[in-house]
């Protein structure tokens, strides 16, 4: 798999909706993955301090050490997320993806997964796609992560822990 817009379309991912548009996005209410994606490819413009929520009062900034340690150059891909159904079935890409986009707008959500997207100047304008799954989602999520770490060594830039 190729870690591009281009790569995720032929794996058969949708959406590739702006983070500043996807309010209004036509996003399926179905378990499934989902990716982050930054184009073009070039070295990122860091803000001090993150947009993102107080969520529990914790101040989900790092510093520009830890981003740049973080940064993993040559790579589109800079989240990988998922969303399952949850108990009751209904959570699923829209509700979890609403969650990531309002954490980003400084609400106090609980989607401390991919903050380090929020510090990014072009958070904004970053495209969000996913992909509905048959299987559970975490092990799809997995997958991608192991196959993206066998590529580069490390994990996407936002995502801090397997």
């Amino acid at each position: 798999m190729e870690w591009t817009r281009e790569g995720l379309e032929g794996d058969g991912f949708s959406g590739f909706v702006r983070f500043g548009d996807l309010l209004g996005a036509e996003v399926p209410a179905v378990p499934g993955v989902y990716a982050v994606v930054r184009q073009p490819v070039g070295e990122p413009e860091f803000l001090l301090s993150s947009s993102g929520g107080r969520f529990k009062g914790e101040d989900p900034s790092v510093s520009r050490e830890r981003l740049d340690a973080e940064w993993v150059p040559g790579s589109e891909v800079v989240y990988i997320g998922k969303a399952s159904g949850g108990a009751t079935g209904r959570r699923g890409l829209r509700k979890r993806l609403d969650e990531f986009r309002r954490f980003g707008h400084g609400e106090p959500v609980g989607h401390k997964g991919g903050r380090l997207i929020w510090q990014l100047e072009e958070s904004d304008t970053l495209l969000v796609c996913w992909k509905e799954t048959a299987v559970e989602p975490a092990l799809v999520e997995s997958a991608m992560l192991r196959k993206f770490t066998t590529e580069f060594g490390r994990l996407p830039f936002a995502n801090l822990r397997n």
